[in-house]
């Protein structure tokens, strides 16, 4: 992230971190009116909303259905100020400012620490749930035992935006608490082949989202059962640990009752090698739906994930 700014993303990152220097319980407030705004005022996507959730949990009755989709809303737009209020724990400073909100707290690290020890590399594979916006500050999250990854041993992947500035700004974002640690592994995703190879022999972590519809539709996708439907599901992440022999973990990524989010890391596998793609990946999909089965409204519903 050494490039140039341009004026624009200089102007708006510091207006984004301006902002983000108030407290949360500020942001949190402005929170409950932006999620009036979308939900139900502008109804931003609210029939997709709806149609994601009936077909999701057939069991739900109307009711039900509404209720859930209001307090996606309300979890909506706690992620975005969230986003907001993160762009301002950079540096050692906003390290410790993350620190101690608690806003985020590893359940396990012991687990995490033992894949990672276990296999050259691991395999993080996440979803769209808790706040995936707030992965970048994960080193900062563990309260007992210290996670054994470095800054500069972490990739995330991401999908390029169409607008240059706001790609620059939400990159800039999302790495802003290991900013100065090193870290060089933010990976656009049609660049994450060649930057893993270049890698395989090196102590590292990765991190996929992997619960979108497969970008690449110019090549096969497996299918997996995921909340009662045949899914295409994206193999990059799986496939990669597979060949490369990496330890698999799903990040169970949850809402906790009095705010903020617990982090846990659930083992699918210690070594990959042998092991078929989809059977990994299924195991994915059905541990994110037992998420989505105990909190329904902590995923994107808004995404249109079955085209």
């Amino acid at each position: 992230m050494e490039e140039k700014r341009s004026f624009g993303v200089r102007t708006v990152e510091a207006f984004l971190r301006l902002k983000g220097r108030l407290p949360l319980r500020y942001h949190y407030g402005w929170a409950r009116i932006l999620a009036w705004l979308t939900g139900k005022v502008f109804h931003y996507r609210r029939d997709v909303v709806m149609a994601n959730l009936a077909r999701s949990f057939p069991e739900m009755k109307y009711d039900q259905l509404k209720e859930t989709a209001d307090r996606f809303y309300r979890h909506f737009a706690n992620t975005i100020v969230e986003m907001i209020w993160f762009s301002a724990c950079r540096g050692p400073k906003g390290r410790e400012r993350l620190r101690q909100s608690h806003i985020v707290e590893i359940t396990n690290p012991d687990e995490m620490n033992r894949l990672y020890r276990g296999a050259r590399q691991l395999m993080i594979l996440e979803a769209h749930t808790g706040n995936w916006e707030l992965f970048g500050g994960i080193l900062n999250y563990s309260y007992g035992t210290p996670l054994d990854t470095r800054a500069d041993a972490i990739a995330v992947t991401y999908n390029k935006l169409e607008s240059a500035l706001w790609n620059q700004v939400m990159a800039d974002n999302r790495t802003g608490p290991v900013a100065d640690l090193g870290f060089d592994g933010y990976v656009e995703t049609y660049e994450v082949l060649r930057y893993v190879l270049a890698r395989r022999e090196q102590k590292f972590t990765y991190s996929f989202i992997a619960d979108q519809y497969p970008y690449n539709h110019n090549m096969p996708h497996p299918t997996v059962d995921f909340l009662h439907r045949k899914t295409l599901a994206m193999s990059g992440g799986a496939t990669l640990a597979c060949k490369l022999d990496m330890a698999v973990a799903f990040l169970r990524f949850r809402c906790r009752e009095d705010g903020g989010y617990t982090m846990t890391f659930v083992p699918i596998c210690d070594h990959a090698a042998g092991m078929d793609p989809q059977a990994i990946l299924q195991r994915y999909y059905s541990l994110l739906e037992e998420d989505l089965q105990a909190q329904p409204w902590n995923y994107l519903w808004t995404h249109k994930r079955w085209k």
